[in-house]
């Protein structure tokens, strides 16, 4: 599954650096103006597991295919957008399309590179993307909410469902607030407002895009972001967009010398992957046989019939049983066999809710 994680920004910001830092591709352009991203760029990347490594190691895999995760560049904002200002219809489009907002802000200072406000805020340029955000929302709610209520006093039962949940939801913007502050009552509830697409829904995490000094504990432009972020339920990370960029083009045997170099134990990817898997609530599972070790993603909380639906639709409808391990067994006793014999390898039926790192196996008519 992965999932899609749209980046966002105003211009300038490092977004486009960032996005050809983390999928190591130019598919970006970055330049020094706005609107330099006309079309999203997506990109696939491979999610780093270290415990997929020693899976394959002691099962002796051919091939070791990662779970991927989708970053798209989506255009730099500007005020309006909401109104159609700048690219505001496609920007907000191409957010709609994502599974959470992977907002990048300039925690940085550099007279070289030009902010559209001539200001170094990070905390206002967050504030400007999500009032844009919710300005389209409130519009979109304000014809809706009204005709779900009209529909509701007829006795549709859908219809007084959405009146509730998105009129909470109107309430909120309303007040100024996003609709992801919205707690559906039931999984009726949650389905609805799923489908409403609301922009301020989607969790969002925040990049600190800070100068390369400030890579391994932050700036102060960074400690307002990451308390921005506490108060709002959210995810921050710092990163480097520079020290990325640098990266990728080293060989990966210089790299753990150059990240030790500047004080970081791991390159800017694998803590926004960490916190976008935090964010998103997802965790891995794997499949490991002599062809392959292969990592999957699913939501917590997934039964065993839906992590077989990952791999083939048809385990998911003709699921018998899922053969388990933990990874921890797996590992301790050096594979399928042993695990076996210890007792370790569980037959798990329907019911059973996978555990992040299960290494499993589907039986299924």
């Amino acid at each position: 599954m992965g999932f899609k994680c749209g980046i966002v920004g105003l211009p300038n910001v490092g977004k486009s650096t960032l996005f050809n830092a983390l999928t190591e591709t130019q598919a970006a352009q970055a330049a020094n103006y706005p609107f330099c991203t006309i079309e999203p760029n997506v990109g696939q990347v491979a999610v780093p597991d270290a415990r997929l490594d020693k899976l394959a190691a002691i099962a002796g895999s051919q091939k070791i295919i990662p779970t991927q995760l989708a970053f798209v560049d989506i255009a730099g904002l500007v005020r309006g957008a909401s109104k159609g200002e700048g690219l505001g219809n496609q920007f907000l489009g191409n957010i709609r399309e994502v599974d959470a907002i992977v907002h990048v802000l300039r925690c940085f200072e550099n007279d070289d590179i030009q902010h559209v406000d001539n200001r170094v805020d990070p905390i206002a340029d967050a504030d400007t993307v999500e009032t844009e955000l919710m300005l389209s929302d409130l519009e979109s709610l304000e014809k809706r909410v009204p005709a779900f209520q009209k529909k509701a006093t007829g006795g549709d039962k859908e219809a007084k469902i959405a009146a509730a949940v998105l009129g909470r939801a109107l309430d909120l913007l309303r007040d100024g607030k996003p609709a992801r502050l919205v707690e559906p009552n039931d999984e009726e509830e949650a389905r609805i407002f799923r489908q409403a697409q609301l922009l301020t829904s989607k969790p969002v995490l925040y990049v600190c895009n800070v100068e390369e000094e400030s890579a391994a504990q932050g700036n102060a432009f960074s400690a307002r972001v990451f308390e921005k972020a506490r108060a709002e339920g959210a995810q921050a990370v710092v990163v480097s967009a520079a020290i990325e960029a640098d990266l990728v083009t080293m060989p990966p045997e210089e790299r753990a010398e150059f990240l030790e170099a500047m004080g970081l134990e791991e390159a800017g990817l694998a803590r926004v992957i960490r916190a976008g898997y935090e964010l998103l609530h997802l965790l891995t599972f794997f499949t490991v046989g002599p062809k392959e070790a292969r990592a999957w993603t699913v939501h917590k909380g997934a039964h065993a019939p839906e992590a077989a639906g990952e791999i083939h639709s048809d385990f998911q409808k003709g699921f018998i049983r899922a053969e388990t391990i933990a990874f921890d067994d797996y590992v301790a006793l050096g594979g399928e066999a042993k695990a076996r014999e210890a007792g370790k390898l569980r037959a798990e039926g329907k019911a059973y809710v996978v555990q992040d790192g299960d290494v499993m196996h589907f039986l299924h008519s």
